[in-house]
């Protein structure tokens, strides 16, 4: 399989689509302004009539930017890629650029299993991606850097993650009246890892 040693082309690439996701996800609360304007409504009920649009806004805003964060960090480990970390990458990116879709659904119904389970599910792919892509170059000759591995804890938490968006993702689609309170699992990963790491100091000392 071959390699190329310089990932900085595929780096840049995907900081580009993830610029332009973001920027995608402000448009939709950009055209309720003039909207607002025809139908004679005050500047501040652009806001108040408009609290679902702006909540899916903020929250897709946080997904993308933790996501981004997560894969600039992956990628400090990377010395090289080859087809399948760049087809991995590719699929981690139309993830990235399919979310303003169920973003903008969220905004648009009411919270429903299928608005929320479509929403979760994009955000489980994208974490299934995050991780095969930290697996493979995890301890991979060819594609880690030697100097800067990736670590257990890396590798531990993005699968951590990944396992919570799951069970996210189920309760949001399956199990009524759920809904998008279901993404709160997502918050147990930190007290995850800080629980573990206590433990493994706990356990040297």
């Amino acid at each position: 399989m071959s390699t190329t040693r310089d990932p900085d082309r595929l780096v840049l690439f995907s900081d580009a689509v993830v610029a332009i996701a973001i920027t995608l996800l402000v448009l939709p609360l950009v055209e309720l302004v003039p909207e607002a304007q025809d139908k004679h409504l005050a500047a501040v009920d652009v806001i108040t009539e408009h609290k679902p649009q702006i909540f899916s806004f903020l929250l897709s805003f946080v997904v993308i930017s933790s996501f981004w964060l997560g894969h600039h960090r992956l990628f400090e480990h990377v010395r090289a890629y080859n087809s399948t970390i760049m087809r991995l990458n590719l699929l981690w990116l139309l993830a990235i650029v399919v979310l303003p879709f169920p973003t903008e659904i969220t905004g648009a119904y009411d919270s429903s299993q299928f608005t929320a389970g479509l929403y979760s599910g994009t955000i489980l792919v994208l974490s299934i991606c995050q991780s095969a892509l930290t697996w493979l170059v995890r301890n991979h000759i060819e594609l880690e850097n030697p100097d800067n591995p990736v670590s257990n804890r890396e590798l531990i938490g993005t699968l951590l993650l990944t396992g919570l968006t799951f069970v996210a993702f189920i309760l949001a689609a399956f199990v009524p009246g759920v809904h998008f309170y279901a993404l709160l699992t997502l918050l147990l990963s930190p007290v995850v890892m800080r629980i573990r790491a206590l433990r493994s100091r706990q356990m040297v000392s």
